[in-house]
């Protein structure tokens, strides 16, 4: 593991890096992202890989980004809805609860998909491979009482996405 990646895991594991994360980088992350190709974030170049999940707004119907880690399994997209171990789900995770047709986008790709909400079997079968790629949801689960939930994000093409 890179230095790099090592401190950007300790920092999103402090109370500080947190509400950074939150407050800061949840919002310019996307944007940044995107005009970087998916090279950047607010933190510098890309150590975990990322994608931005475009959802619609259960409540509101507007599109909403949201820049997270993601982990290739055999060829699929995995997120965890960690929310840094917080007592809440995050916004987005609602949102494709609501509706599970959304969009990914992987550098200048942009990907229509199906967001396929693992049962807690299915999710404990990838765990371990999820948590090698970003250690930090070992962290998150052991400090929340939810169920941190976690989605396949399945491409789309016989379909048009929601969002």
């Amino acid at each position: 593991m890179t230095s790099m990646k090592r401190f950007q895991l300790w920092l999103s594991r402090t109370a500080f890096g947190v509400l950074m994360s939150k407050a800061f980088a949840s919002r310019v992350d996307p944007l940044i992202f995107r005009l970087s190709g998916g090279r950047l974030t607010s933190m510098g170049p890309i150590v975990i890989p990322q994608l931005v999940l475009t959802t619609r707004g259960r409540k509101s119907g507007e599109q909403r980004e949201a820049q997270l880690a993601y982990t290739d399994l055999d060829g699929v997209a995995y997120v965890v809805a960690s929310n840094f171990g917080g007592e809440r789900h995050p916004a987005w995770s609602y949102n494709l609860q609501a509706e599970p047709r959304a969009f990914m986008q992987f550098r200048d790709r942009r990907i229509p998909i199906i967001a396929q909400h693992l049962s807690d079997e299915e999710k404990e079968s990838v765990w371990g491979r999820l948590c090698d790629n970003v250690p930090n949801y070992s962290a998150y689960r052991e400090q929340t009482d939810r169920n941190i939930n976690v989605y396949r994000l399945v491409p789309n093409d016989s379909e048009e996405a929601n969002p």
